[in-house]
């Protein structure tokens, strides 16, 4: 990864390859960021794309693109949660494919002032739009067994509860205001030694999905792509962790009917509902090691896509709605 003008997202080449790129073709680049996947869609002649992004300096930088595209390019600022509404609204319905690269960018990593590294002095912050409650906020307010479900179920931190603890005793000394003030707190009070990973990861992670509820938001994104896909349209996700991961793939194999038989049903039992999806090849995709010697930080990137059927929609399972929220407390945190 370089400047913003010259990133390229992990799995580019892979993903567009997936998203059946065509000429005429409509599509929806829900992750922006500095437009590589919207470029390699526009290489297509004649395609149209609308790009999403939440955060304001990605759709800032972006209206240059927008310019040089005359037309093809319609770039908004808002949620996965806001797909389908903004979709319609542009007049984009019966798409040829949507494309996901779910996570915090290269971009929004290096920049110290959005506090979403500890490797770097800045605010305790993670706030992809730059407004609502920031990580600061939920460290300093939370109660203990918030802050210990938080850890522990997204960031699946084996330490959450002292870490929490820890937090919660601190914070009455001086509130946390930076990243470095709670990575070196993370790393006192529970140091990872048998790993080169910092202490602080996992913590981190956790803290920047409740901000951003990127779970909820991922899950909403994916229910609008359905409903927005033409048949033969494709959807195509690319995830860096595996609570992401285990969502787009329980989402995937639902609507691809994987596992569904006559003699796993009771009698009388109601039979499924037709596929709405087709799920094909080998999957998940992983990047080749020539990419992840390049940038480190694609080596847990995954690549899961299908193609639209002529099935309807399928209604949210509760199954896979737990998977995008907390669960209920329960004992088994550290």
């Amino acid at each position: 990864m370089t400047s913003a003008g010259t990133h390229i997202p992990v799995l580019r080449d892979e993903a567009i390859a997936a998203l059946g790129v065509h000429r005429g073709g409509r599509y929806i680049d829900a992750t922006f960021g500095a437009g590589g996947y919207t470029r390699a869609i526009m290489a297509q002649p004649e395609t149209r794309v609308l790009a999403f992004d939440r955060d304001q300096t990605a759709v800032k930088a972006g209206q240059a693109l927008v310019d040089e595209m005359r037309g093809r390019l319609t770039l908004v600022e808002a949620r996965f949660s806001q797909l389908e509404d903004v979709a319609r609204a542009q007049g984009f319905a019966l798409l040829d494919g949507v494309v996901f690269d779910i996570g915090v960018s290269s971009m929004q990593f290096d920049q110290a002032a959005r506090g979403f590294s500890f490797r770097a002095e800045g605010p305790l912050d993670m706030r992809m739009e730059g407004r609502g409650r920031s990580a600061a906020d939920i460290v300093n307010e939370a109660d203990v067994e918030t802050l210990a479900d938080i850890l522990y179920f997204y960031g699946e931190e084996r330490a959450a509860r002292r870490i929490a603890r820890a937090i919660v005793h601190d914070r009455e000394i001086a509130p946390f205001t930076t990243t470095r003030a709670l990575a070196e707190m993370i790393a006192r009070v529970a140091p990872n030694r048998a790993s080169d990973i910092h202490p602080a990861t996992r913590s981190f992670q956790a803290l920047r999905i409740a901000v951003n509820d990127e779970l909820q938001e991922l899950l909403k994104g994916l229910l609008g792509a359905e409903r927005l896909l033409a048949e033969g349209g494709r959807l195509v996700v690319v995830t860096f962790h595996s609570l992401e991961d285990r969502i787009v793939k329980q989402f995937l194999a639902e609507r691809c009917g994987r596992g569904e038989t006559g003699s796993r049903r009771l009698p009388g039992e109601a039979a499924p509902p037709p596929p709405s999806f087709v799920c094909e090849g080998r999957q998940p995709v992983t990047p080749a090691p020539a990419e992840t010697a390049a940038n480190p930080r694609a080596r847990s990137a995954k690549l899961r896509y299908a193609t639209r059927t002529a099935g309807a929609p399928y209604p949210l399972d509760e199954r896979l709605a737990r998977l995008a929220r907390l669960p209920d407390r329960d004992k088994g945190k550290a």
